[in-house]
């Protein structure tokens, strides 16, 4: 087994582990902690002396060890157990996967977005604190004191280990998905950084979205979210050049896009869109589905498109919807009625000096003709976006119109 397939195997493991140790002992916390020591001990002793043939069994067993140790303050304790942990199968290990009730306890309505993104990725992503601050450009400190008050505000909330039932499941059942889109958005395009993508996030979003589909295959929000990032990932390779530089749409080589993740994807697609209810994670799976199935830029249904915006923007109104949808309207009816949709956001305050938005409206400009209006407008987004590779593509596209 290679160092990748441990980490693979350790990762789907932990969410299960600390879902154990969540129900058997309460004390979030503590049980977090003694499950990060099993699976550092684990990385240290599998590749060693060979995966136990209980691996869930055997972290269950550890992880147990060090939470009663640190009940105790045993220190000398722990340490002699840690040295001498063997294969041994507690016989009340539960075959259930507590792994969804944990993701609907990280994601808690008490807590900010923020806090419950961080807490997901470190408690049901086994990410480290190191390695979350890092994806988020943070110190450490900063991180880890992040995700200390989330957990104290868990405790305090005094949340019960069970799946919440009938409409408040599904309320925060919508919370679980969002901050999972979180996660994938921000591995798919950094917020900032020298990199546009940060792979890792991405993978962890998908991995733990298909974990939530396998509990909840019928729910047709969990496919198109599922449907959504297969299919967005699915263009990854063909995002940047060689240097990193960034690749738009419709200039990628759709032959590097990954054939199986779109046909994965478009699969998932069409059962997210067979149930009586349609959400904007099934949307946005059909608008993503659309461009995957067009074999070069210039066959994009893009009237296809722009319909399914303005159903996501009826049920889900968002300034980025709009946005997007005005890109959509501007290849069916011309820039001009692009620039008169995006003029609509300018009172927006969550809009107001968004890379996003500016780059936009750039780029109509310069279809228009006005490459004046569209140089001032790539330079303003090169300077409101913290993504270096973002930057570079604005100001080469500043250049570009530069009189």
């Amino acid at each position: 087994m290679t160092a990748h397939d441990f980490e693979d195997l350790l990762r789907a493991l932990a969410p299960q582990v600390l879902g154990t140790l969540v129900r058997r002992y309460g004390q979030f916390e503590g049980c977090e902690d003694a499950v990060q020591e099993a699976v550092l001990a684990a990385t240290v002793q599998w590749p060693a002396d060979g995966v136990p043939t209980h691996p869930r069994g055997w972290l269950v067993t550890v992880a147990s060890r060090r939470l009663i140790d640190q009940l105790r303050s045993d220190r000398a304790r722990r340490e002699r157990e840690s040295a001498t942990a063997t294969e041994v199968v507690p016989e009340d290990v539960p075959d259930t996967d507590d792994s969804l009730v944990l993701l609907f306890l990280c994601c808690h309505p008490t807590l900010t977005a923020a806090s419950q993104t961080a807490l997901t990725l470190r408690a049901v992503g086994g990410l480290t604190t190191a390695e979350i601050a890092r994806a988020f450009l943070v110190p450490e400190a900063t991180m880890a004191a992040r995700i200390s008050r989330a957990k104290q505000r868990i405790k305090a909330a005094g949340s019960a280990f069970v799946l919440p039932e009938g409409a408040e499941r599904e309320e925060r059942l919508r919370v679980v998905l969002h901050v999972l889109y979180l996660i994938f958005n921000e591995g798919y395009t950094a917020s900032s950084g020298s990199e546009l993508h940060r792979a890792d996030l991405a993978h962890e979003a998908i991995r733990l979205v298909r974990m939530v589909h396998a509990q909840l295959p019928d729910d047709g929000e969990v496919t198109g979210l599922l449907a959504l990032m297969l299919l967005t990932h699915a263009r990854r390779e063909a995002r940047t050049t060689p240097a990193g530089d960034l690749v738009p749409l419709d200039e990628q080589d759709r032959g590097a896009w990954d054939r199986a993740l779109i046909d994965e994807g478009l699969e998932l697609t069409k059962a997210s869109l067979a149930g009586p209810a349609l959400g904007p994670y099934q949307l946005q799976a059909a608008i993503a589905a659309t461009h995957a199935a067009a074999a070069t830029a210039d066959e994009t249904n893009w009237p296809q498109v722009h319909a399914l915006y303005l159903i996501l923007e009826r049920i889900a109104p968002n300034p980025m919807v709009t946005l997007n949808r005005a890109i959509a309207l501007a290849e069916t009816e011309g820039p001009r009625a692009g620039l008169a949709l995006l003029a609509t956001l300018d009172e927006d305050a969550r809009m107001a000096g968004h890379h996003r938005l500016l780059s936009v409206r750039a780029h109509l400009l310069e279809q228009t003709g006005d490459t004046a209006g569209a140089h001032a407008h790539y330079r303003r987004a090169a300077k409101s976006t913290a993504s270096l590779a973002e930057q570079r593509y604005l100001e080469a596209r500043a250049r570009r119109t530069q009189a």
